[in-house]
């Protein structure tokens, strides 16, 4: 049973290794421990994709030592809201959970500019998830210039 005072999220994509991995980095980054944050696909990549790593390390996010990890029905089960990514991965059906699916291109083959749009609609859902999951009027971050559009 996932703790209720901590709200967890779980991110699913088959591979693991771009949608999935971004979103989970900007909930950690932006939540800090007022979040559990978890991802997952149920065919894991063996790597996180290169263009994904240099497009959050432009925004002060580093992924490069994350690793791709398979979907379990325990992570599903520990968490309070499952949102895949547009990506037709399916995940077992938990009663009391939140289900979301978030449609957004696949990032796998694109190098980084075609990588940077996917990425700043992930951190705009993720902003809006994490201010109605855990709101706090503040993240304490904000993204300079080189992140910018």
């Amino acid at each position: 049973m996932p703790d209720t005072a901590t709200p967890s999220v779980l991110f699913v994509c088959v591979h693991n290794a771009g949608r999935s991995q971004m979103a989970a980095a900007f909930l950690t980054h932006l939540a800090g421990d007022r979040v559990q944050v978890r991802s997952a696909g149920s065919a894991p990549a063996a790597g996180v994709n290169p263009a994904v790593v240099a497009a959050m390390t432009e925004v002060g996010i580093d992924i490069a030592a994350e690793v791709p990890k398979v979907l379990t029905a325990e992570a599903v089960q520990a968490s309070d809201v499952v949102i895949t990514t547009g990506c037709g991965d399916t995940c077992p059906v938990f009663p009391g959970k939140r289900y979301l699916d978030w449609e957004l291109p696949d990032p796998a083959g694109q190098g980084v500019e075609a990588v940077r749009p996917i990425r700043d609609e992930i951190e705009a859902r993720v902003r809006g998830l994490l201010d109605e999951i855990a709101p706090s009027g503040q993240d304490g971050w904000s993204r300079g210039p080189e992140g910018a559009r």
